[in-house]
């Protein structure tokens, strides 16, 4: 059982992931409500491949904060 005295620190991979979740799927839905493309498949590519590798370094570098160590 957890101590409800000791406060737990901010883990900020959760809302970035989330962030970066939103900002794909209204890139997605624009594309898709518009008859013109948003983004070239060409831009769109390396974005989403970037954009999962910042998303994965923050998740590794933030790891401990959401380890429960007994």
């Amino acid at each position: 059982m957890r101590n409800p005295s000791k406060r737990r620190r901010f883990d900020p991979a959760g809302p970035i992931t989330g962030l970066f979740f939103l900002a794909l799927a209204s890139l997605f839905l624009a594309d898709g409500l518009t008859d013109e493309n948003v983004l070239p498949a060409t831009t769109l590519l390396p974005v989403v491949l970037i954009g999962l590798g910042l998303v994965g370094t923050v998740r590794v570098l933030t790891r401990s904060r959401r380890r429960d160590l007994r």
